[in-house]
């Protein structure tokens, strides 16, 4: 199963590498579409570490029931 995680580790390259490439063949220097290809990529970046962190699954009990004292 794909989680968010593997979907944000994808989208990063494909972001930087395809954001260029589409910007180039539009007319658009190199020089800057790497940039603003890079914007898109740290923006990803920034969602998954800032947005939809990953101490949010693990702060979530697993259970209903208190655990038990022996």
């Amino acid at each position: 199963m794909t989680g968010y995680y593997d979907i944000v580790l994808g989208l990063i390259p494909v972001a930087l590498l395809g954001i260029t490439a589409a910007l180039t063949v539009v007319g658009i220097s190199l020089t800057a579409a790497v940039p603003i290809g890079s914007l898109v990529a740290m923006a990803i970046i920034g969602h998954a570490m800032f947005v939809n962190t990953p101490a949010e699954a693990a702060d979530e009990p697993r259970s209903a029931r208190p655990p038990h004292a022996d």
